[in-house]
């Protein structure tokens, strides 16, 4: 009997980036943030993006958000092509399929952590599921803070709440802008504790830019960008190995 070889696994791409490029200027003023990126991020992954400063990595993370726009190339997010998507259909899709976490908490300081959390979905005119809001509370470890307004938290657990309204809606990727930036060592760790545990347990995608050699050995790859170029990738990193990588790049 002839053995045929095993259908190889479909790889489920949630985010795709392909030759993206980003100009700011015009003529011989122009500056290239981007040239030419191309990169796939796997459905239930979790990528950190590094590089020194004025490498593109977070011109980067905001194309491939549609926060910003290419000059140049393609994002599809969920096979969705939104680079041709009119304003109105990208802000949709920026609320009703992605999630933001910002280095500023972006919280509304009159409205309580539940009301703050709750918020993205209400003005999607969605209700949450009682069930994984509750399962998101405990586990981001917020139940005793919900009526509290931002004032009377801690910078962690304003982070926390912001990381809460973020994967309240089941978000297809959430992206992650220096999360642990305003953040001391304690505090980091537990908000990328819980985006590696939503990663492991909810195969959520997160996509993150940061500096920290630290912040990146949380995630499965680091992708590394210099002069708007992907230049080096390093799965499964260690701190080590990430602190290295950079020295060399910043030599």
């Amino acid at each position: 009997m002839t053995q045929t070889s095993a259908a190889p696994p479909v790889v489920d791409h949630v985010a795709v980036a392909a030759e993206l490029t980003k100009s700011y200027g015009q003529g011989d003023g122009a500056v290239a943030a981007l040239r030419g990126v191309s990169a796939v991020f796997p459905r239930g992954q979790f990528t950190a993006i590094m590089g020194p400063s004025g490498s593109g990595k977070s011109t980067f993370l905001h194309c491939l958000a549609g926060l910003d726009t290419a000059t140049s190339g393609r994002v599809l997010i969920g096979g969705v092509d939104i680079t041709g998507l009119s304003r109105t259909k990208l802000t949709k899709l920026r609320r009703d399929r992605l999630g933001f976490v910002f280095q500023s908490f972006n919280l509304l300081p009159m409205l309580t952590a539940e009301e703050n959390i709750r918020l993205t979905g209400r003005l999607g005119g969605r209700r949450a599921d009682r069930e994984w809001f509750d399962a998101i509370v405990d586990a981001l470890g917020l139940r005793q803070r919900l009526r509290h307004r931002p004032t009377e938290l801690s910078g962690g657990q304003q982070q926390r709440v912001a990381v809460a309204r973020a994967l309240l809606t089941r978000p297809e990727v959430l992206f992650a802008d220096e999360p642990t930036g305003n953040l001391d060592s304690r505090a980091g760790a537990e908000v990328l504790g819980f985006l590696r545990g939503a990663v492991d347990a909810y195969r959520q995608t997160v996509i993150m830019v940061t500096h920290d050699p630290v912040a990146a050995a949380y995630a499965d790859r680091v992708l590394f960008l210099a002069d708007g170029l992907i230049v080096d990738e390093l799965p499964a990193p260690t701190i080590d190995q990430v602190h290295e990588r950079m020295r060399r790049m910043e030599g």
